[in-house]
């Protein structure tokens, strides 16, 4: 990859790496079939149906020995991905460490593909590939179940990122039952220009509903049949997001991007997450392509990802 960044958590001076062997950790982002939100709880979070499915754009961590907790990154928008103690992946090795009581002593590095803020997880899935480099590194053969709970601890979306496939979220998305999926289903995604700020999104979606009653987020049994039995045509039928209106009041010109991928011949388009990425669904690797240039000659977005799913979650290589 090109176009690095480098970075410390939490320190300053020169990256010190022992020149040991690393561990790398390879890890999903993924694309939310079904977000059905409810109203905001007392503690601020939002209950939630929310379907993940994982897809073939990854992410890379890799673990070294070092004197020190350091973040470096390279790839496609490095320069946005913070490198300080604030960064998910150097969270989840001060947690993993914190927790077996010994010191956070790892170069972590990101090699980025997936999105950065696009509402593609590419921070969660950082998170949950340190968390798995780092125990391999240090041999801490951590249960997954705590595992599970770390990640739930860092946020929302890095359970998923760590398990992979299908799967439904509920609480505040890090509750996850793993779905049966089969598939291939071929996805284009198209980047848009700048990020957009998921705290933002669930203010606006609030803002919207207020003075309405907003329903109990369920999710939908046609969507989980659609998954289950790799059907595309009902997979596409199914796919919603809850918080699409507020993504689009925010972002206005997203409604031309899903449009332009529409007309160009997807069977479904909606915004990813929180966005400002936007998913489309298509029929083949072949109707994929094609979806991709026609939305990069629309000018309504920055680049295009093809993809498929379900892809595996954070894999050791």
């Amino acid at each position: 990859m090109s176009g690095g960044a480098t970075g410390e958590a939490g320190v300053t001076g020169e990256v010190n790496v022992t020149g040991a062997a690393g561990v790398t950790v390879r890890v999903p982002a993924k694309v939310n079939v079904q977000l059905a939100v409810g109203a905001a709880r007392p503690d601020g979070f939002h209950d939630l149906a929310n379907v993940f499915l994982a897809v073939s754009l990854y992410d890379e961590v890799t673990a070294t020995p070092a004197d020190r907790l350091t973040v470096t990154c390279e790839g496609p928008d490095a320069d946005k991905v913070p490198l300080d103690a604030t960064n998910l992946a150097a969270r989840a090795a001060a947690l993993l460490a914190a927790r077996h009581g010994i010191a956070p002593d790892v170069h972590l590095h990101i090699a980025k593909a997936i999105p950065v803020a696009g509402g593609m997880a590419g921070g969660s899935a950082d998170g949950a590939g340190a968390l798995l480099a780092c125990d391999a590194l240090w041999g801490l053969g951590t249960p997954r179940e705590d595992l599970l709970a770390i990640c739930a601890e860092l946020g929302s979306d890095v359970p998923f990122s760590l398990v992979g496939g299908a799967a439904l979220g509920v609480g505040r998305g890090e509750r996850l039952t793993e779905l049966p999926v089969a598939g291939p289903f071929h996805w284009v995604f198209a980047v848009a220009d700048g990020g957009l700020s998921t705290p933002a999104v669930y203010a606006e979606f609030d803002r919207l509903a207020e003075g309405t009653d907003v329903s109990e987020p369920a999710a939908s049994p046609a969507l989980l049949d659609a998954l289950a039995t790799g059907d595309t045509a009902a997979l596409a039928a199914a796919l919603s997001n809850g918080l699409q209106p507020a993504a689009l009041s925010l972002r206005p010109s997203l409604a031309a991007t899903l449009a332009a991928g529409t007309e160009a011949g997807a069977l479904a388009a909606l915004v990813s997450g929180s966005g400002p990425t936007t998913a489309f669904l298509v029929k083949d690797a072949e109707s994929a392509d094609a979806v991709a240039a026609a939305l990069r000659a629309s000018g309504t977005c920055r680049t295009t990802r093809t993809a498929t799913s379900p892809a595996p979650g954070a894999t050791l290589l």
